[in-house]
C-alpha cells in the first residue's frame, strides 16, 4: 500500500522565519518539517506529531531559533 505524501516548500528569510515555522507546527497538518539552506542542502529536519505539547517541541524551537539567526535565507519543506 502507498502512502499519499504531498510537500510544499517556501522560501524565507531569518526575520520571517520563526513566524512561519510557528505558525506550521499551529496548523497540525504536517508530519515533517525540513530546513534547507541557500545551497538546498538538508541542515535541520523534525518530525511534527499531533498533539505534541509545547514544552516538548522547545527544544526544537530552540534549534529553529539558532538557525534563523545564521540563515540569511532558506527552504521550508513540508511533508503532510
Amino acid at each position: 500500500m502507498s502512502e499519499n505524501k504531498k510537500t510544499e516548500e517556501f522560501k524565507v528569510n531569518s526575520e520571517d522565519f520563526i513566524a512561519k515555522i510557528k505558525n506550521i507546527v499551529k496548523e497540525g497538518n504536517a508530519r515533517k518539517i525540513t530546513i534547507k539552506g541557500k545551497d538546498e542542502k538538508e541542515i535541520f529536519s523534525f518530525p511534527v506529531t499531533v498533539g505534541v505539547a509545547g514544552v516538548v517541541l522547545a527544544p526544537v524551537f530552540a534549534a529553529v531559533a539558532t538557525i534563523a539567526a545564521l540563515a540569511t535565507e532558506c527552504t521550508i519543506s513540508i511533508e503532510h
